[in-house]
């Protein structure tokens, strides 16, 4: 008999369930198998000898099935996450619903040479092939039934576009430093993890390159993480080139059939260098001799859905048998803490980081300072970071103060001109711009605060400016654009700052650094400083060096005193001590927990869920307390605060599948989070 986990949602539905065996069956095997009045997909977690039920058949066997290392992996995520099997292995399946793509093949059989009545065509079309067939699949047919052609179906491969950006480089030269990184990446053992924190330009792709040749000649794989596969094209270009056909890439943007297809070269070994964002971090290889995490601080690395993975901690799971390299210029405190760490100190064409001035905002009227405006002016080619999109932040009236907000989200509406309408950053909601107050008529309507999409329109008076946020519909297109561009102006959120190398970049600006510093968060000087050393590190890589202005109104504020001086070192000693003393991660671990409710339907149910949580959890638990309305459900949230993590896991899951479970809690609905970010 198999042991099969149904794919379902449900928190209070915990499998496996026993059915009977079918030939060849193994745990990873996908099948369809009856569950009450309807048919669901599962996935065998296990074998038996017996069973003390009386067992049905499945339906049929799905091909392809998971590894079984993977299924192994879902239940470690499911446990370490407070989820359920059936969540976790939903993420590891392929694209449902699709199958190999097949087309006709043709091949000459090599009878032509006595063949004289062959005409000219004929004899071209032989001379063609072999080929898949195209409009001229009837002359083929022909051919075929004259013995002189073989037409059968063959697999093709749906295979994925990837726009070039940046120049195709020889392989360049290691230099002591990079050479040293690659030698002690080689020489770790079996589980060994390495933090590879580099300054910006120092070359850590380089070493990643090389060391993921040197695994594969070992006939081991690699898998290479990155935050965001639509903003780094540059990292993805050059482990294709370097490559070729053994990579294989695998994102959300790819349509249904190029993401079955990668998925299956991966599965078969055809594929043995995975290139993806967090999501790639599931996929189904095997034999892992290198993981790596490219850019490890950035926080795209959290999954937002249940079972709310940290992609980084699962690739730590993941290299149990080969090594794990985190790279960053920036790291986060709880990597420094608990990796060896490689140093990359300077950078590799041996020029020094850009100069970085704080500009003091308190007394300057407008957005932008004058210094800024001069420099702009001046440069060649300029990265601009303001981290809010849109045209301005929300829109008031004039006369009775009402702000207009999202009928589903406790938040203002965001003015984006461009699209001629008001949206919810949140849930989606759109409206058009108001002529007038619906509540007094006034037609003096205000806008206020100043985004991405404003600013660029603000600058596009001497240089071409384009704009990078999540407005844009291609970012690697734009990119390449940037790149191409002789004089250009690069506006955006933080998306500019995710690792990009254009060596004519001579200057970079952050605009309203300090604003993340007034986050209730207690990751916001670490999310700062990041955030100035990365933008920073895009400036000064070319010949003709560069420089970095950084607007804000604290200029005293550590972070930015820290980052102005390229003092990483400096930065993570405080930081740590700082955490320590107040017990923050990596000092303790912290689970969230987030109860919602129809706010129409079912209101106070949401607070109720979390009172009876925070009952059973006792004083290792904080609040509850209120957090706004979103998608149109009440929230509250319990946090917990352990120096025991799989202990405070294990009572976090137990104490939500308890209250879950009771009837009077049916409303609600529970979501955890350990290691919130």
């Amino acid at each position: 008999m198999v042991q099969v986990e149904p794919i379902t949602t449900a928190r209070v539905l915990r499998g496996p369930f026993d059915y009977l065996r079918p030939d060849g069956v193994e745990v990873g095997a996908r099948l369809v198998v009856p569950f009450g009045h309807r048919d669901v997909v599962g996935v065998v977690t296990g074998l038996a000898s017996e069973s003390v039920h009386e067992l049905v058949a499945p339906r049929r066997v799905i091909e392809p099935s998971l590894p079984a290392e993977l299924v192994e992996l879902a239940f470690w995520i499911a446990r370490e996450y407070c989820s359920t099997p059936a969540r976790a292995l939903s993420l590891l399946m392929p694209a449902p619903g699709m199958r190999a793509k097949t087309a006709l093949y043709a091949q000459a059989t090599g009878a032509a040479a006595g063949e004289p009545s062959l005409n000219e065509r004929q004899r071209a079309l032989l001379a063609s092939l072999p080929r898949f067939c195209g409009p001229d699949t009837a002359a083929l047919r022909r051919l075929e039934a004259r013995g002189l052609a073989a037409l059968a179906p063959r697999v093709v491969r749906r295979a994925p576009e990837h726009l070039q950006v940046g120049a195709r480089r020889p392989v360049p030269s290691l230099t002591a430093a990079q050479g040293a990184a690659v030698a002690a990446v080689l020489s770790a053992g079996p589980g060994e993890q390495l933090l590879l924190h580099g300054v910006t330009g120092s070359g850590k792709t380089e070493v990643y390159l090389r060391a993921a040749a040197e695994v594969l000649a070992r006939g081991q794989t690699v898998m290479i993480l990155v935050p965001e596969i639509g903003l780094t094209p540059q990292i993805v270009s050059r482990f294709l080139n370097r490559f070729g056909d053994t990579v294989a890439v695998l994102h959300s943007k790819l349509s249904a059939g190029e993401r079955y297809d990668e998925w299956i070269r991966l599965r078969t070994g055809e594929a043995r260098i995975c290139v993806g964002p967090r999501s790639a971090v599931l996929s189904p290889m095997t034999d892992l001799g290198l993981v790596v995490v490219d850019e490890e601080h950035d926080a795209s690395y959290k999954h937002e859905g249940d079972p709310r993975y940290d992609a980084r901690l699962v690739a730590e799971r993941r290299a149990h048998a080969g090594v794990l390299v985190a790279g960053s210029a920036t790291p986060r405190p709880e990597s420094v803490s608990r990796l060896r760490r490689l140093r990359l100190a300077q950078r590799v064409d041996g020029q020094g980081l850009p100069p970085i001035e704080v500009v003091d905002m308190r007394e300057a009227d407008g957005l932008l300072h004058p210094r800024t405006h001069e420099a702009l002016v001046d440069a060649r080619k300029a990265i601009v970071l303001l981290n809010r999109r849109g045209w301005s932040n929300f829109l008031t009236c004039r006369s009775c103060g009402r702000a207009w907000e999202c009928p589903n989200c406790d938040v203002t509406l965001v003015l984006h001109r461009a699209q001629g309408g008001l949206a919810c950053h949140h849930c989606g909601h759109r409206e058009r711009v108001p002529a007038r107050c619906d509540a007094c008529g006034s037609v003096s309507i205000g806008r206020h605060g100043t985004g991405t999409e404003r600013l660029a329109d603000e600058l596009a008076t001497g240089h071409q400016v384009l704009r990078l946020d999540a407005d844009t519909r291609d970012p690697a297109a734009m990119l390449a654009r940037f790149e191409a561009t002789p004089r250009a102006v690069l506006v955006g959120t933080q998306m500019v700052a995710k690792g990009h190398d254009f060596p004519d970049v001579d200057l970079g600006v952050v605009v309203d650094a300090d604003s993340t510093l007034r986050f209730p968060d207690f990751r916001a000087e670490e999310r700062t400083f990041a955030l100035v050393a990365q933008l920073a590190g895009r400036a000064g890589r070319g010949a003709g060096g560069g420089r970095v202005l950084v607007q804000t109104l604290d200029p005293d504020a550590a972070a930015i005193r820290f980052a102005a001086h390229h003092d990483s070192d400096g930065f993570l000693r405080g930081e740590l001590e700082r955490r320590e003393l107040l017990r923050y991660p990596p000092f303790s671990t912290l689970i969230r927990v987030v109860c919602s409710s129809d706010a129409r339907d079912a209101p106070g149910a949401a607070l109720a869920a979390a009172e009876a949580l925070r009952a059973r959890l006792g004083s290792t638990a904080m609040g509850p307390a209120p957090l706004f309305r979103l998608r149109g459900r009440e929230r509250s949230q319990v946090v917990v605060k352990a120096g025991d993590r799989h202990a405070a896991i294990a009572q976090v899951g137990a104490a939500v599948d308890e209250v879950a479970a009771l009837r009077e809690h049916r409303a609600a609905s529970f979501s955890v989070d350990v290691d919130p970010q």
